[in-house]
């Protein structure tokens, strides 16, 4: 076996301190705190203050612009221990949307819009929402019909998106527009441009969906009627906005699969300490191998899927391709953490439905991170048509 280095030492001593301080902040925010903010829909904004005062909302961000310019591998590790403690998705989604959503600025804005933006996102004085997904296009973002029409000095801009994050206290948005629409445009991916501006509620009306979990964060609908947005507020090139956001498409996966798995141990740990001290006819439940082997195997399998997100992750900060890995990060977190919930509340039993165990709530939270960003269908149609070289099927 050959020994670690000095290097891996280093490293990994760098991701434990990221583990620990991130752990530092989470950990003030109990079981209580995120089983209220499930009843009561309110976004945790104690929380999100509390990871922008110990600088975390910054950790991709470059350092310039008060960012700590870290990789995907230390936005995994601080993902996976926001999501271990009790908070779910809730706790993710707060924080989640500032690492690598933004990503388009910090890649293609100008250096005016970079230093105007980037410090506000950083310190958690703004709050962006993401108006990409519409309901008629879903994933096919190639369909999207919002419309930003050329007018003096910007652009007027009216459409509808769907599945928007935050927006109920949001007062940034960034926002996939069509500037030539997909029968007029060359190619499916042209004629597509981002936006970020301030959300004008006079133009934008916001719908709250009610949903299954993640309540805290809320999901909307929202309807766009005559926003105006200045030219300055076009991020690149008009038409180009497509090949932006492939940017961060990787990341993501990485983070979701990462944040699904802190979710699944976080229920894991919860069942095995239940078995060990449930006793039924006699004896703790834990002595049970019908209860036993189902645990260990969600053990293995949350195991598995980490150190897959981590290879994702060290390939990426690596600048190698990692599509294959980071679609395969998020499918395999997301199974094995929905599994170990799942587990959870089985093996607490009628305990399991009750809210006071909070399995039941981790079980719903853990739910979304099969479904989005990317179905599990399409990570499986990119797997067998880029690794094992079949037809594409989609």
């Amino acid at each position: 076996m050959t020994p670690r280095s000095p290097a891996d030492h280093n490293r990994q001593a760098h991701l434990d301190a990221i583990r620990q301080g991130v752990g530092a902040v989470v950990t003030r925010f109990d079981d209580e705190y995120w089983l209220q903010r499930d009843e009561d829909g309110q976004f945790p904004k104690e929380f999100h203050r509390a990871m922008a005062d110990g600088g975390w909302l910054g950790i991709t961000m470059p350092e310039e612009h008060g960012g700590a310019g870290l990789g995907v591998a230390e936005a995994a590790i601080m993902m996976h221990e926001v999501s271990s403690h009790g908070g779910g998705m809730a706790a993710a989604s707060s924080v989640h949307i500032n690492l690598f959503g933004p990503h388009p600025i910090v890649v293609h804005g100008t250096p005016a819009q970079k230093s105007e933006w980037i410090p506000n996102l950083v310190a958690g004085k703004d709050q962006c929402c993401f108006g990409f997904t519409e309901p008629d296009a879903g994933l096919d973002t190639t369909r999207i019909k919002t419309f930003a029409e050329k007018a003096p000095g910007g652009y007027l801009v009216r459409g509808q998106k769907v599945w928007t994050s935050t927006a109920q206290i949001a007062n940034k948005i960034m926002l996939l527009t069509r500037t030539t629409r997909y029968e007029d445009a060359l190619r499916p991916t042209d004629g597509i441009t981002i936006f970020y501006t301030d959300l004008d509620r006079s133009k934008i009306e916001v719908r709250r969906i009610p949903k299954m979990g993640r309540k805290a964060v809320d999901s909307n609908a929202i309807f766009i009627d005559g926003l105006f947005i200045p030219e300055a507020h076009r991020i690149g090139e008009e038409g180009k906005g497509f090949s932006y956001i492939l940017d961060s498409l990787n990341p993501e996966r990485v983070l979701i699969g990462m944040e699904a798995i802190g979710i699944g141990q976080d229920a894991l740990r919860r069942a095995a300490k239940y078995a060990r001290e449930r006793v039924v006819f006699g004896r703790p439940i834990g002595k049970n191998q019908g209860i036993q082997h189902p645990l260990a195997a969600c053990w293995m399998y949350l195991e598995s899927a980490y150190l897959m997100a981590l290879r994702a992750a060290d390939l990426y900060d690596r600048g190698e391709p990692c599509g294959a890995e980071a679609n395969a990060a998020k499918f395999l977190g997301a199974r094995a953490g929905y599994d170990a919930c799942l587990q959870a509340v089985m093996t607490h039993g009628g305990f399991g439905y009750a809210k006071e165990y909070h399995v039941e709530r981790l079980l719903r939270e853990v739910m979304l991170t099969r479904i989005a960003p990317i179905t599990e269908q399409l990570i499986l149609s990119f797997v067998a048509e880029k690794v094992l070289d079949l037809p594409k099927s989609y």
